[in-house]
């Protein structure tokens, strides 16, 4: 445990300089810190790389881990009521937050134009629900769509749990020596974070350039601050009220799966890194891990929810309309609500902005405003939604030692 724990300080000593230098270096070398993009996109490649065979053995082996089904209707009846109180709870800060401070003055939407607007097909709930049923796992698994791997992989399992004891336990052992070899070679990706960080950051800030960022400080300034507020605030007081654990001890031995997070925009591309910190440095058992984190890659989307929310209401702000207490109310819902169908991939959110907007009769032009900023705010809603996957499956996981020792 000691050595591990050597291990990881010292990586996230060297992720946090990268992280320094690739700001300093895209500020003052641009040019450089375009050109080598292709570094980070390697590290990401790899760590993407890893992300499906990992989400489907590990769920497998979870459900089988369970043993039956009552068990599997607890852990995810209780997994999904966490993540939705979550995501409620950072919505509803976000609302509050634009009310207290209401940034955004309103402009004129003449010559702006969001082109991705027209490309976009309408919404509905039932588009949204049959997206989830793969109608051929292997495309699925080809294509990386995460929910409908995570859809197959829950009714594979439920499946076996009706097989032959025997023949159960040689499919639990293939999937998970799968599994294991995964996470051995994310412990490998792992070592690579400070030089991907760097080229990741250093892209980033390369291509956004400061004078943007710094055109757009007090939107940026709120959505950051609220982000913020929950993952320090709201975040750790759940887990200390529900999870009955030290909040701020627990946080920073997984520190790296947040870090991660911020500099990849992907919570998909974090989980194998988060599978890993959260059994070796957080004490959470496989079998919690497995079943709780691919879910929470693809459901739980709190930072997400909080941009999306501060950014509609940020438009509403642009276009002079004022949205009732009702109609912030319905944005929430709406949001929440959303929140399950947003892929865990950089920039989804936009998609959803779209929809959001067009549901609230306000002008999609005014995204040209922001589009600008969003990958720098996208890195810090990812880490927000990964530190809150964290979080879920430590609560679950305490749940679950309790239960073990009736």
């Amino acid at each position: 445990m000691i050595h591990k724990v050597k291990k990881y300080a010292t990586t996230n000593t060297l992720v946090l300089l990268g992280l320094s230098l690739g700001v300093l270096f895209g500020i003052y070398f641009p040019e450089l810190a375009l050109q080598q993009k292709v570094i980070g996109t390697v590290f990401i490649s790899f760590l993407k790389m890893l992300v499906v065979p990992l989400v489907f053995a590990s769920i497998y082996t979870a459900i089988l881990g369970l043993g039956s089904l009552h068990h599997l209707k607890t852990i995810g009846g209780r997994t999904i009521g966490l993540y939705l109180l979550t995501t409620a709870l950072a919505v509803f800060l976000a609302i509050i937050a634009m009310n207290i401070f209401s940034v955004g003055e309103p402009v004129s939407s003449a010559g702006l134009a969001f082109e991705k607007a027209a490309t976009i097909a309408p919404f509905s709930f039932q588009t949204m629900i049959l997206s989830f049923i793969p109608t051929n796992v292997f495309a699925s698994l080809s294509h990386g769509s995460m929910m409908q791997i995570i859809v197959f992989a829950i009714l594979f399992g439920v499946a076996s749990l009706y097989l032959k004891q025997s023949e159960q336990d040689s499919m639990n052992l293939f999937f998970t020596a799968v599994s294991n070899v995964m996470l051995k070679m994310a412990e490998w990706v792992i070592l690579l974070t400070p030089i991907g960080v760097f080229s990741l950051i250093s892209y980033v800030i390369a291509e956004q350039g400061m004078e943007i960022i710094l055109g757009l400080w007090s939107y940026i300034l709120l959505v950051v601050g609220v982000i913020l507020l929950h993952g320090i605030i709201t975040l750790p007081a759940l887990l200390a009220f529900f999870g009955r654990v030290n909040p701020y001890q627990y946080l920073s031995d997984v520190r790296e799966a947040p870090i991660m997070a911020f500099s990849t925009a992907s919570s998909a591309a974090t989980l194998p890194v988060s599978m890993r910190v959260v059994e070796e440095m957080g004490d959470v058992d496989t079998k919690t891990a497995s079943f709780v984190l691919p879910l929470g890659a693809t459901v739980s989307m709190d930072g997400t929810a909080a941009y999306l929310t501060i950014a509609v209401l940020y438009i509403a702000n642009l276009a002079g309309v004022d949205l009732s207490v009702g109609d912030q109310i319905l944005l929430g819902v709406t949001v929440v609500a959303l929140s399950v169908g947003v892929a865990a991939l950089p920039s989804a959110s936009l998609v959803m902005m779209v929809v959001i907007l067009n549901q609230l009769g306000l002008p999609v032009e005014y995204i040209a405003l922001i589009v600008a900023v969003d990958r720098i705010l996208d890195m810090c809603r990812t880490s927000l939604n990964v530190t809150s996957d964290l979080v879920v499956t430590k609560i679950v996981d305490q749940y679950e030692k309790k239960r073990g020792q009736r």
